[in-house]
């Protein structure tokens, strides 16, 4: 069952709803280039689809084309019951896509010699030494951590009895006034799944890691991320806490309910996901007081998130070499399991085997999603990227969605 859930989070599809007919937004298409104009139509048409059948409330979509922007869109409400339209500067709550910073974060550490991918975390964190369940006390790699094969879990994925609750670990999504090293000591109070290095499981590793990046940084984790990541890149909205001030920009997040939007209010918000659930608190992007959450705390815009990917895909400059970007980008995990013709790198999904993965995309493409609704890919051998924000979180498995829909029309008509 573990095994199924962990990787629920790899598809976010939206079962229909159904906006009111006077919230419904104007259709408006993009303007672009001759050369992409059978791209945007597409992309335009698919997203148009998704909004009328009411798969979604609001998106932000961007392409980018031998490092060009060929595409960029912002298509219905960031809040409907406002009757608040989809701005571009709008900024999300990450979840997931969060990863993808902090193991750029890691990955700039290890181009500075300050980290190394086999260092034993118990050299950063002294006191993390999570035993597995015959009572051993396995070494954890940085390694383990970046590819999720550390046997850590998370809180959602288990029973109300199981160990994470009991030990009342943070998954990262919802409000909590507890330091990041406290969570840390909690996650490693819980018995591991496996011994590290033999199977894939999807896990606040990431979390963790992000204390092992604060560590060696020599600095607290948000301070961290700003000096090796966002600075660097020159990104303005990608925070741990957003500003009072920029409240307005936040897209508001829903849920899906038998098919019933939901909209998460500043309450908690309990979303069923297999045993469990899943405890968001959207207010959290707020609160100073919240650990920052290496593995789902940011929240950001879609341009942010853009150079993130573009930086990826062009070899890490300036913050990170081609040849450490390349064991990032390359299968770290082997033949372990993650999903059909899919391992797993540094920090993201490395697709291998487009046939079996039923990918348009090309080998060597990466990819992760967010609960929150959003979906990334770049694909370096035919130089593109792509960020499919939105503002409906996971419910279910469906095998159609924006983020398929939009994947499947770009590459259906990029430039011969």
């Amino acid at each position: 069952m573990r095994r199924i859930l962990s990787l629920l989070l790899c598809a976010i599809f939206a079962l229909p709803f159904t906006l009111p007919a006077s919230a419904k937004p104007p259709v408006k298409a993009t303007q672009t280039r001759p050369a992409f104009a059978a791209l945007t139509r597409a992309i335009d048409q698919s997203i148009d689809k998704n909004i009328k059948q009411g798969r979604i409330a609001g998106t932000v979509i961007l392409v980018s084309y031998d490092g060009q922007l060929v595409y960029h869109r912002a298509a219905g409400f960031a809040d409907p019951e406002k009757k608040a339209l989809m701005k571009e500067d709008a900024i999300f709550r990450l979840a997931s896509v969060s990863k993808a910073f902090t193991s750029m974060a890691a990955g700039a550490l290890i181009e500075q010699g300050k980290l190394n991918p086999d260092d034993p975390v118990s050299k950063w964190l002294p006191d993390f030494r999570p035993k597995t369940a015959d009572g051993k006390t396995p070494v954890i790699t940085v390694r383990h951590l970046m590819t999720h094969t550390a046997g850590l879990d998370y809180r959602f994925f288990q029973p109300k009895d199981g160990p994470y609750h009991k030990a009342n670990v943070s998954d990262g999504l919802e409000r909590s006034d507890i330091t990041l090293d406290e969570n840390i000591r909690r996650i490693a109070s819980a018995p591991l799944l496996f011994e590290p290095g033999t199977a894939w499981h999807y896990s606040l590793a990431i979390d963790v890691l992000g204390g092992v990046v604060a560590k060696a940084n020599g600095t607290s984790f948000p301070q961290a991320m700003a000096d090796l990541v966002t600075k660097p890149l020159g990104m303005k909205d990608t925070v741990f806490y957003v500003a009072e001030k920029d409240r307005e920009r936040m897209a508001v997040p829903y849920y899906l309910d038998k098919g019933r939007l939901v909209r998460m209010h500043d309450r908690d918000a309990y979303v069923p996901m297999g045993e469990g659930a899943i405890h968001f608190s959207p207010d959290r992007a707020f609160d100073t007081k919240s650990w920052p959450s290496g593995g789902a705390g940011l929240s950001g815009t879609g341009a942010d998130l853009m150079i993130l990917l573009e930086t990826i895909r062009k070899g890490g400059a300036p913050i990170i070499k081609n040849d450490i970007m390349k064991q990032m980008c390359a299968n770290q995990t082997g033949k372990l399991a993650v999903m059909p013709g899919t391992t797993y790198g540094l920090g993201w999904a490395v697709l291998t085997d487009p046939a079996a993965a039923k990918s348009p995309q090309s080998a060597g493409t990466l990819f992760w999603s967010g609960v929150y609704g959003h979906n990334w890919f770049t694909d370096p051998a035919r130089k593109l990227s792509v960020v499919v924000l939105t503002t409906t979180t996971l419910d279910s498995l469906e095998s159609r969605g924006l983020a398929t829909d939009v994947r499947d029309a770009v590459y259906a008509n990029l430039p011969k």
